[in-house]
């Protein structure tokens, strides 16, 4: 057993170095807070795009490498791990964020990429709660950005764990399986409005398992941990920060639980794109839909994925590219 898992070891090691290094890695001073960077690049004339991972809390850093290495890229892309996830949290382990901070966080570093890549503006491009923070932006700093892109697109947290439940009770349902039926049950009242704190989250947690045994989330499994594995940019280190997550971010889920997008307003004053998993029950894609039809913008058009769920990018990796790509339109921005 031991010499097979030492086998696998050394053959994930072997990729990881026979892997070309197309990437560039830094940490950058944002509010006093080294962050984390990973820049994909393709030329120096082309449009920038921001990526904001999802969580909070939860980089998407290391699976970068799977979703930007196509050759008909047309764009240059950042990843960035917010403060308190991925490997900025390593380098500031007692930094706490809360949404503001992280709002001020995100204004910085795009003032940095703008420096960096001497663009005017740049394009956003947010998954999940990455949406939040980058509809946000879009809505309150539109002189900075091109376009916003929303993946896994968050417009009422509550609503959502709302209609997801109820979908997933309904499958259970259907299925006949009496073991799951149990194991809703026992969950008890789900979800609960209020304050968010461990007992929340410990539901929540229940709740996408069986989501995703349902196809009806995100499902970690052996093929996410083999992606982790191979990624050029993940070590052990690394894993910790993903169990340490919601711990630290236990503040910015706390006010996300209270987040309506109406709220903030439906007049956007730069392009709105979504890219949305035609599947995707984790953040419903109907309620993405019914918001995106109120909303105003210079232009704006939806991109619905077929066969892919809350993971779009990975899900369906193909369709996924060929719209940001679309979106980006080949465009030069000098």
């Amino acid at each position: 057993m031991n010499k097979e898992r030492n086998k696998e070891r050394n053959q994930e090691r072997n990729k990881k170095m026979n892997r070309v290094k197309n990437f560039e890695e830094e940490y950058v001073d944002i509010n006093g807070v080294e962050h984390y960077l990973l820049h994909y690049k393709i030329r120096k004339e082309a449009p920038v795009l921001i990526f904001l991972h999802g969580g909070p809390g939860q980089s998407e850093a290391m699976i970068a490498y799977i979703v930007e290495e196509y050759a008909s890229r047309n764009y240059n892309i950042v990843y960035y791990d917010q403060r308190g996830a991925g490997k900025t949290y390593l380098k500031n382990k007692k930094a706490r964020p809360d949404t503001e901070t992280l709002k001020e966080d995100l204004l910085e570093i795009v003032l940095y990429v703008k420096r960096v890549y001497q663009k005017d503006k740049v394009g956003i491009l947010g998954h999940s709660w990455g949406s939040v923070l980058g509809s946000m932006f879009a809505l309150e700093h539109p002189e900075h950005i091109l376009y916003y892109i929303g993946c896994g697109q968050v417009i009422n947290l509550m609503e959502n764990e709302r209609v997801g439940y109820l979908k997933l009770k309904a499958a259970i349902e259907r299925s006949g399986n009496e073991k799951d039926r149990k194991k809703l049950e026992k969950i008890g009242e789900y979800p609960v409005e209020g304050t968010f704190d461990i007992k929340t989250y410990q539901k929540m947690g229940k709740v996408r398992k069986l989501q995703g045994k349902y196809h009806l989330a995100a499902k970690f499994d052996k093929s996410m941990i083999r992606m982790f594995r191979e990624s050029p940019i993940m070590g052990m280190a690394d894993l910790f920060p993903f169990l340490a997550g919601v711990t630290v971010n236990m503040q910015v889920m706390k006010e996300l639980m209270s987040f309506d997008l109406k709220r903030k307003g439906i007049e956007y004053q730069v392009p709105v794109y979504y890219v949305l998993g035609e599947n995707d029950q984790q953040t419903p894609v109907e309620i993405s839909m019914a918001y995106f039809d109120e909303i105003s913008a210079p232009d704006k058009k939806i991109y619905l994925i077929k066969n892919a769920g809350h993971i779009v990018m990975i899900d369906n990796m193909d369709d996924y590219r060929a719209a940001v790509c679309e979106i980006v339109g080949g465009k030069i921005e000098r």
